[in-house]
């Protein structure tokens, strides 16, 4: 991963760092100086694995979708993160996570969440280690997200609605990192994506790489190689994106699409297309791209999809653009649910929305007779039943 991978500032080419408040310093320090020595002991590996596979479900299947294999020509797969316990990839992030704070001696969890799938892994590991749980939700994806609120605090978990700002993601993010300023000392903020000060873009990535190295493995079985030529995922904050891609970053014949959401076109001022639309500067404690107006207030994003309407990217996704590494596409919510109807009517699999994005970006791609795709289906559909009901059959 040496070319693309973080620095010893904390950097991906000049994105990244740590701009935080200084009553938070000692917090992200600590958490620096700690989380590889912690991810590399033995203790955290057997505990992480163990709870991988009997926790959690993993390895996550590669799904050979003949539908999609004939419809555009060539081997699609999709890694099933969807068939996870709580429904998505966010797991594997909480539970390595909240062994790190346990580790560190911290007692208390925050997080945010907005399609409300982070919340219910955070407040699902919380509920497994006893831990308190408190997560941050704009009371726009409260809403819309109801299945999952009430999740949450079945689980034990204080939900918090946001009332500031367009109450979604970037807001819900706000009230943690004040929340962890007026507590730094006993609690740890999950965060849920690629995003945030140093070490989180890093420390999110490595736990997701479960996803590459799984795929590796699969891929050699199935195909007798262990690299496809195309990877797929759907990219906000970018964890599931970051950990799909992860083990092949420096590997030039695996070409990386990535989809972020075009909303209602990217000229229609409301999107959530942060690679199209945004330009360098700080949000959430790092520098990375994100949505602004030319004196630097961020711009409310907007997307069908709960968990990408983030107005900021991962610096990782906002580095591996820049250097053409990856090819980020905009999907609009159009061009999503159609996807999303038809991967559920032709291979009965009912996707997450942001998942959708991704299937959707299969149709801007001209694939060769030979080739091997591999597509990260993020997460399953339950939370966006609402969503999908009140589009006309």
């Amino acid at each position: 991963m040496q070319k693309y991978a973080i620095d010893e500032r904390g950097y991906y080419g000049e994105f990244g760092g740590a701009f935080i408040p200084e009553i938070l310093h000692k917090c992200v320090t600590d958490l620096k100086e700690a989380y590889l020595r912690i991810m590399e002991s033995d203790r955290f590996q057997q505990d992480f694995e163990k709870l991988l596979r009997d926790y959690v479900g993993r390895p996550s299947p590669l799904y050979h979708s003949k539908q999609l294999s004939e419809r555009y020509g060539c081997k699609i797969y999709l890694k099933r993160e969807d068939l996870n316990h709580t429904g998505a990839h966010k797991i594997n992030n909480t539970i390595g996570q909240i062994l790190i704070a346990r580790e560190m001696g911290k007692t208390r969890i925050i997080a945010e969440t907005g399609a409300g799938q982070h919340g219910v892994a955070t407040a699902t590991v919380c509920a497994l280690m006893q831990m308190p749980c408190t997560v941050y939700m704009g009371k726009t994806d409260v809403e819309r997200q109801e299945v999952n609120v009430k999740k949450m605090e079945m689980l034990g978990a204080t939900v918090v609605p946001v009332i500031s700002g367009n109450m979604t993601l970037k807001d819900a993010t706000n009230e943690a990192i004040r929340d962890w300023c007026a507590h730094p000392g006993d609690t740890h903020y999950i965060i849920g994506s690629t995003i945030g000060p140093d070490p989180y873009p890093d420390m999110v990535a490595r736990l997701q790489s479960v996803i590459s190295r799984e795929i590796k493995e699969q891929l050699l079985r199935e195909e007798g190689r262990d690299y496809p030529d195309y990877l797929f995922a759907c990219v906000g904050g970018g964890s599931n994106a970051a950990g799909t891609i992860y083990h092949y970053l420096n590997d030039e014949r695996v070409r990386i699409v990535l989809a972020e959401a075009g909303g209602k076109g990217i000229d229609s001022g409301e999107s959530a297309a942060t690679i199209h639309l945004g330009s360098a500067g700080i949000i959430h404690g790092c520098r990375t791209l994100l949505m602004q107006t030319e004196d630097g207030q961020i711009t409310e994003p907007y997307s069908i999809s709960a968990g990408l309407d983030y107005p900021g990217i991962g610096p990782i996704h906002a580095y591996l653009s820049s250097m053409k590494r990856a090819q980020v596409l905009a999907v609009n919510d159009d061009e999503a649910l159609k996807a999303a109807f038809d991967l559920t009517r032709n291979e009965g699999i009912i996707p997450a929305l942001e998942s959708a994005h991704a299937l959707a970006a299969l149709d801007k791609v001209i694939f060769s007779p030979g080739d091997i795709a591999v597509l990260t289906l993020s997460g399953r559909g339950d939370k966006d039943l609402e969503t999908y009901f009140n589009v006309p059959m």
